[in-house]
């Protein structure tokens, strides 16, 4: 009996281990991220209910968890189900709730004329990003993110990111809308076209990417002119114009997710090798050097000459221009 307890004890510590090596063993939980949840209770951005509940601390594994996080079944006052349940961080629930009501609500409305009535996302996750051992940390991890698939509205058809960002117009224009507003509430959003892990859903996080939070990652950069208000407009549901953004001058490395929401666990085994979409480096820019200026021309005193006719050029020297 004591043998087998013994050999069970070290098959455990062995798994732990493994997880262990999974996750970063070197990366630190940052201070901000405890103190925005701090703040977010203090200011009670987010009221606890049937269908956001409080659940208690998650504390690792290493450095992955919440102080006080919630779980959340519905949002939008229970009108937007959740296929799946989601895990959130405070900071980001209200964020979220705002997106839906001030840009997702809307834009279902004018581009299929019916509400969204149940969104599948993606939420809490400790591992490392795309599932890469020994990658720095999704914020994922922080329940600071969530991932967005789809969208089923209230006569039961579903938008997937996947399909409607190439798909028919309506699709096209509503994914657009939600993902252009959502750059008002997240720091961080990533829609298919950013790189090759984001094909198939909208990334929204509130990573902090340099030391005020100010800088704001919205990626791709697309062409398309929106048909809801501007916020801050006295039409637009959203009051408060976003914060300015303090882009990162190029080439320098951005910081962004790159994760899979289908991904397998940080504790498999597999391992292969990751492809990285890398924009194009940038053309050499050539200073501008002004062409050597021309001597000035003394005039001579000269009789004037008789009057020309108006089919002759005034110089004979050169083209006209």
């Amino acid at each position: 009996m004591r043998r087998g307890i013994v050999a069970f004890s070290a098959f455990t510590l062995f798994g732990l281990g493994l997880t262990g090596c999974a996750l970063n063993r070197f990366e630190q939980r940052e201070p901000w991220r405890n103190q925005a949840e701090e703040v977010c209770l203090a200011q009670k951005l987010v009221r606890p209910s049937e269908d956001i509940q409080p659940v208690k601390e998650i504390d690792g594994p290493g450095v992955c968890g919440m102080v006080h996080p919630f779980r959340v079944t519905r949002l939008a006052g229970g009108t937007v189900a959740l296929k799946q349940r989601m895990t959130l961080a405070c900071p980001i629930i209200p964020e979220v709730e705002a997106w839906l009501a001030g840009t997702v609500q809307p834009a279902a409305e004018i581009y299929f004329g019916q509400p969204v009535v149940e969104m599948n996302s993606g939420s809490y996750s400790c591992r490392g990003r795309n599932n890469q051992v020994g990658a720095k940390l999704s914020e994922h991890s922080f329940g600071n993110a969530v991932d967005v698939m789809s969208f089923r509205f209230a006569d039961g058809y579903v938008v997937t990111v996947k399909g409607g960002w190439r798909g028919t117009e309506a699709e096209q224009g509503f994914l657009r809308e939600v993902f252009l507003g959502a750059c008002n509430h997240f720091t961080t959003v990533l829609a298919p076209g950013s790189n090759v892990y984001h094909y198939d859903h909208l990334h929204l996080d509130l990573a902090r990417h340099d030391p005020r939070g100010l800088r704001r990652i919205c990626k791709p950069l697309i062409k398309y002119e929106s048909r809801l208000p501007p916020p801050g407009t006295p039409l637009s549901p959203i009051r408060r114009k976003p914060p300015a953004w303090q882009p990162a001058p190029e080439p320098a490395p951005i910081d962004v997710e790159q994760d899979d929401p289908y991904g397998l666990s940080p504790t498999s085994a597999r391992e292969t090798a990751t492809k990285v979409a890398r924009s194009p480096s940038p053309a050499p820019v050539h200073a501008y050097v002004p062409p050597p200026a021309r001597p000035a021309m003394i005039a001579e005193p000269r009789a004037l000459p008789e009057p020309l006719p108006l089919s002759s050029p005034t110089w004979s020297s050169g083209p006209i221009y």
